[in-house]
């Protein structure tokens, strides 16, 4: 049967606590959701012969997480990935924000919501269990206008599936963007690298950046290009074909979906395990990132060093830098409006 636990953990400077939910759906899966971050900590899932394991990335203790450089299962905002120069104009005002990446703003900042303590509660569902966590961003934080009020609910359903809706409602226009930055090893968060997992990228497009990451506002075909997933490939088939500037993948792609319906993003297959895990979006892009800042510097769970493509990301997303780039999907939110998505992970084996 399904179930949530709470458990405390620790306490802020600022006396804030600290709490782990873990979600465990009838069929035996389980998620933990730390408040600090929101941060997706624990996944298990089953592989072709029943064996659970944890598919993510990340740290058996809370201080890792404290000092999490990698965003490892964090909720990233105000505005996920980079915006360049940490600038940018709105009705007519220029707004600066924090640096935090070279010259640019990225993932919100010094702080964003990846580095803040979330209120959370149980939340009761008929398909499954979750937890609801809620954070306000006040007007001007990280430099961003309006007070933002947030909220992410994570589901863990009895369909095997990790489902993940976020909203949010603003009193002044503002950039919103929100993600989770999980980092997914299919074949166990121990196992060595993703290089030979196959994706499938449902994306004819993508967004093409420059040597420092930034998007030069193009949107080009990905036939021809190392960048084709629209057929399953091995992950580490073509990733030299990269330039060695940016260490292998990095790079947002155009889902073919209409913005707003849920629809297919991704698929990923470890042959190894038999894991297949689906990614279902209604965001019109999907950030695919494989580790390559991870240098071994970074001990992770049972005390292994993550090392270069080590993990993948797969952040559904509006594009990077959408705000500074009138032909990409809007980011901004208007008092009176909603922001809504949703990413559903549907995991099975074969």
């Amino acid at each position: 049967m399904s179930h949530v636990q709470k458990i405390g953990l620790n306490l802020m400077e600022n006396g804030q606590p600290i709490d782990l939910y873990v979600l465990t759906s009838k069929n035996g899966l389980s998620a933990k959701i730390l408040t600090y971050g929101a941060t997706l900590v624990e996944l298990q899932v089953p592989d072709r012969f029943g064996e659970f394991n944890d598919i993510l990335l990340g740290f058996d203790t809370l201080d890792g997480f404290l000092t999490n450089d990698p965003y490892f299962g964090v909720i990233v905002g105000r505005v996920a990935n980079r915006i360049a120069r940490g600038k940018f104009t709105l009705d007519g005002k220029e707004y600066r924000l924090s640096i935090n990446d070279g010259p640019n703003h990225l993932h919100g900042g010094l702080k964003g919501f990846s580095k803040v303590v979330w209120r959370a509660e149980p939340i009761p569902e008929k398909d499954g269990v979750g937890v609801g966590l809620s954070y306000f961003s006040a007007d001007g934080e990280e430099g961003y206008p309006g007070g933002l009020s947030v909220r992410v609910v994570y589901v863990l359903t009895d369909d095997n599936e990790l489902r993940i809706d976020y909203a949010a409602k603003t009193d002044k226009p503002t950039p919103v963007n929100l993600s989770n930055h999980a980092y997914f090893n299919l074949a166990g968060a121990e196992n060595a690298d993703i290089l030979d997992h196959e994706l499938l990228l449902v994306a004819d497009r993508f967004t093409p950046v420059d040597d420092a990451l930034n998007l030069t506002g193009e949107i080009m075909p990905v036939e021809g290009t190392p960048l084709d997933f629209r057929t399953p490939t091995a992950i580490g088939s073509r990733i030299l074909q990269i330039p060695s500037s940016l260490g292998g993948y990095d790079h947002n792609f155009v889902l073919n979906n209409d913005c707003g319906k849920l629809a297919m993003a991704a698929r990923v297959y470890d042959s190894s395990t038999g894991r297949v895990m689906e990614i279902l979006s209604t965001e019109p892009g999907v950030q695919f990132y494989s580790s390559n800042f991870l240098d071994g510097s970074i001990k992770g769970k049972k005390g292994i060093f993550y090392r270069k493509h080590h993990g993948f990301c797969l952040e559904t997303q509006h594009f990077p830098d959408s705000v500074n780039h009138t032909n990409f999907p809007s980011t901004i939110l208007r008092p009176g409006k909603t922001y809504a998505q949703t990413t559903i992970h549907r995991f099975s084996v074969k």
